[in-house]
């Protein structure tokens, strides 16, 4: 049943509210309310020029926007513009690009995309015209060469390697809705201009939806996904941005971004209550989902999730978005490159009682997905990982049912230890506990669906048509 009525909870970030909830339940953080959250772009564009005043030839829709808009020959114009930022200028519509091209570079090559993203999806002008475009300035710079080192301008490098990026996985995209892959259709959808890889099975019952962990894809849950449609379950599956299929922009990486991309398919893709089922970083993902927007969870279940049980929080500090270092961005390049030579012994680690289980399609998936652009800019995310907000405190928000399903072999994880700690500070909380590492439903499917599919049928779908029933915290 379609909650349209759930469109309203889009417009609030994840972080927003947060940091409402925290100070509702006068719970201590490293921020304040009124700490700029970096999405109310008005008040920071507004500064960035002439505030007040109409520039003439303006290529955006307004003074707040970060988007060129306009026909073919304003758009040229602007990614002229774009490219000679370095030059200076005395235009005051190119003046005005250069200011908006400051608070886009949010990170370093991350304003291409923000100014000229639209344009290039909406057909405004081509990738192909934009690539050529941008080659065409850097050799009129260089005497007609092109340098083997590199680009001579940073705008020069963010514009192809955007344009680059998007070519890829619109291809990508292609050619894997035209080829089989599994036993189930892999379908794209659209979030904030970013492709997101998905699959979905089934045409009666309750919606669940999983979601993977770091590295990994839906094709984590390959014998999970037909399995549990075949007990009378519609599945969905996503893979979040970042991983496998889906694009991985240059963007900043964090468990609230990939909350907010769950909260959005929910809303956009599934338009129904579903319930949650995620693995590792994927489970810690899904109760926040759960935790901050309740209405769209029937049910809450954790697979090795990460994330801990703090006893009687009273401070919860949030992690603040900022660039990062050179310094980082050689560690991920060296850990890329450790984790493509050791991903298959990684892995067993992971599976101790079914070593087995870690196949050839496994490992070559996450390999041939470490390759693709901007894998390292996820590797990254990594160092600036912020997993503080405690899970009882989650699941205290969330309030409905919750089910944990505890591999005990985990090498990541002390299973015993936060099984206690579950036990004693989550006492509403169900546990199962298996023979398995780390991924239980991939190491031991047959298991885990089983268990599912009794959740589900003790979980029945309760359906909640109005979000003022269930609002967020």
């Amino acid at each position: 049943m379609a909650q349209d009525n759930w469109v309203p909870i889009k417009s609030t970030s994840a972080r927003s509210i947060l940091k409402a909830a925290l100070i509702q339940r006068k719970i201590k953080s490293n921020v304040s309310l009124s700490d700029g959250d970096g999405e109310n772009i008005e008040d920071i564009t507004t500064s960035a020029g002439a505030p007040g005043r109409k520039i003439a030839g303006s290529m955006f829709a307004s003074e707040s926007s970060l988007e060129v808009r306009g026909g073919t020959d304003i758009t040229l114009d602007a990614l002229d513009a774009y490219l000679k930022y370095l030059e200076g200028t005395g235009k005051a519509s190119w003046q005005e690009l250069h200011d908006k091209v400051r608070f886009a570079e949010t990170r370093d090559g991350a304003s291409f995309r923000t100014l000229f993203g639209n344009a290039i999806q909406l057909g405004v002008i081509s990738r192909r015209r934009a690539y050529q475009e941008t080659i065409q300035y850097e050799r009129d710079r260089n005497a007609g060469f092109l340098s083997p080192f590199g680009y001579s301008t940073p705008t020069v490098t963010s514009a192809v390697d955007a344009i680059c990026s998007l070519e890829w996985y619109w291809l990508l995209a292609l050619k894997s809705q035209v080829s089989i892959e599994g036993n189930y259709p892999l379908k794209f959808w659209r979030w904030k201009g970013y492709l997101i890889q998905y699959t979905s099975v089934g045409h009666e019952g309750p919606a669940v939806l999983l979601v993977h962990g770091f590295g990994a894809s839906l094709q984590h849950f390959r014998d999970n996904i037909s399995n549990i449609a075949d007990e009378g379950h519609r599945v969905w599956a996503i893979t979040l941005l970042g991983f496998g299929k889906s694009e991985k922009p240059n963007v900043d990486y964090s468990e609230l971004l990939w909350s907010e991309l769950l909260r959005d398919f929910i809303v956009d893709v599934v338009r129904e209550p579903v319930h949650l089922v995620g693995n590792s970083i994927g489970g810690y993902i899904c109760a926040i989902a759960a935790g901050l927007w309740p209405s769209l969870a029937n049910s809450l279940v954790l697979l090795n999730s990460a994330g801990s049980v703090v006893p009687n929080y009273s401070f919860i500090p949030l992690s603040k978005e900022g660039r990062t270092s050179w310094l980082s961005r050689l560690q991920a390049r060296l850990l890329l490159l450790f984790l493509r030579s050791r991903v298959g012994g990684i892995l067993k680690g992971y599976y101790p009682t079914r070593t087995e289980r870690v196949d050839k399609p496994l490992v070559d998936e996450i390999i041939r997905a470490s390759y693709d652009p901007g894998a390292t800019t996820v590797i990254e995310s990594i160092f600036n990982f912020n997993l503080s907000i405690p899970l009882n405190f989650l699941f205290d928000s969330f309030g409905g049912n919750i089910l944990v399903i505890q591999g005990i072999k985990d090498p990541l994880i002390k299973s015993e230890s936060f099984i206690s700690m579950l036990r004693e500070h989550c006492s509403k909380v169900q546990i199962r506990e298996l023979n398995a590492g780390h991924a239980p439903h991939d190491e031991v499917p047959d298991e885990v669906n089983s268990l599912l599919s009794e959740w589900m049928k003790t979980n029945k779908t309760e359906l909640k048509p109005a979000l003022e029933k269930s609002k967020a915290i």
